[in-house]
């Protein structure tokens, strides 16, 4: 590894903030056949965060696209749909999806960095320690929850954010070719696939995660129905202020409060991880939420919430085969000397379990399943199936571990 150094003094980024300064933009990325791309946004500031900033490098020009100024960034998403040109992110799946959901832009031809080096083998493949170990760079991450909204940025903004791209060309020309030495290319180019195919799904208010909040299932049925809503109240107050939950009220005060039940404002001076300034100013609401609750009365049951693994669409044959299936891909994975996600992910994975597939054609109409992880893993996935199907049918298959598994998942909210 080299020995870390500071960045080296760089011209300044180019600021693009205005339509002339797009056209400057747009027309360099036309002659261009890799590009490198990032983003910031505002998750920590705002109810729905948006993006602030998109940061672009291109041979030795780094440019910094401002999409607060109220600019046109059309011909930006005709470079990303343009399957002539290489689109490079690291950890880009963020930035895909935000993307598309603030600008409906579609994305062609993409290569992970992060997706690159996980599949050699780093073990820490984040930007920082990847740039350290192949330029022996530092990089000052401490900005990554710096309030991207605010203008105008910070020079130390500005030193931060064009640094996401700087070395990205380079990093991907030294990982490609590692990549083919070792033959696993085509694990990068699935990766990016699934990448370019995501969809940015609307965030959808659901009252019932309050069951996931820590301290949540330590309380009683009526102290339930009052954290309840308090949650709901909490939601509104965000998007009333366009604040995200966390800046309202913690997820502790509002378990704390549930606990306590807090009859009127002088009550809940109870509550100590309640500030006083908060108290003064939203008390009657918070009261109000408790006084709601009573009126409903105590919680009847427990919602159900879907499992965050998606295992809970599976029946108790197709979680133990999932289980199984688990359990040989992270074996496999140690053996590759790779993340297990690379060598299926998780949504192929509760294919599989569902699917039940017994021949490569059956493996091939699994949604998701690459050639090359068929002509890898294929005897092995098959074999793991018809070992699973074989013990079902000599009734070797215990399902009352998996039962109270499942049980205590639900209650534990996963």
């Amino acid at each position: 590894m080299p020995a870390q150094r500071k960045p080296q003094r760089l011209p300044p980024p180019i600021l693009v903030d205005d339509a002339a300064g797009v056209e400057r933009l747009v027309r360099d990325l036309s002659g261009q056949s890799e590009i490198a791309f990032d983003t910031e946004a505002d998750s920590f500031f705002r109810y729905r965060e948006r993006v602030c900033l998109i940061q672009i490098t291109v041979e030795d020009r780094d440019y910094l696209v401002d999409p607060l100024a109220e600019i046109r960034l059309d011909g930006v998403g005709k470079v990303l749909a343009d399957p002539k040109k290489v689109k490079v992110f690291h950890d880009g799946e963020y930035d895909v999806l935000i993307l598309k959901r603030d600008f409906k832009y579609t994305f062609k031809n993409l290569f992970d960095t992060r997706v690159a080096a996980a599949a050699l083998g780093f073990t820490t493949p984040g930007l920082a320690a990847v740039i350290a170990d192949r330029f022996g760079v530092e990089l000052d991450k401490s900005l990554q929850r710096s309030n991207w909204s605010n203008r105008p940025l910070t020079q130390r903004q500005i030193d931060y954010a064009r640094l996401d791209t700087h070395y990205l060309l380079p990093l991907m020309h030294e990982l490609k070719g590692e990549l083919e030495e070792r033959g696993r290319t085509m694990i990068v180019e699935g990766e990016c696939k699934r990448l370019e195919a995501l969809e940015s799904l609307a965030r959808l208010f659901n009252p019932d995660e309050f069951l996931r909040l820590k301290g949540a299932r330590t309380l009683g049925p009526s102290q339930m129905q009052t954290l309840r809503e308090l949650y709901i109240l909490r939601d509104k107050m965000a998007e009333a202020r366009d604040l995200p939950p966390f800046k309202v009220l913690g997820n502790n005060v509002l378990v704390e409060i549930a606990r306590v039940q807090p009859g009127s404002t002088r009550q809940l001076g109870k509550v100590e991880s309640l500030s006083p300034r908060v108290a003064r100013r939203i008390g009657d609401e918070l009261v109000a939420a408790v006084q709601r609750a009573k009126k409903k009365g105590p919680l009847k049951g427990i919602p159900q919430l879907p499992s965050k693994d998606g295992t809970g669409e599976l029946d108790e044959e197709q979680y133990e085969l999932h289980e199984r299936l688990k359990r040989w891909r992270k074996g496999r994975a140690e053996k590759e000397g790779i993340d297990a996600s690379l060598v299926l992910n998780r949504h192929v994975l509760l294919r599989l379990a569902s699917r039940r597939p017994k021949s490569d054609r059956g493996l091939a109409a699994v949604d998701g399943m690459q050639d090359w992880q068929i002509e890898l893993f294929g005897e092995e996935i098959l074999a793991a199936v018809a070992a699973f199907e074989a013990d079902l049918k000599a009734d070797k298959v215990d399902f009352k571990k998996r039962r109270k598994g499942k049980k205590r998942g639900k209650k534990n909210g996963k």
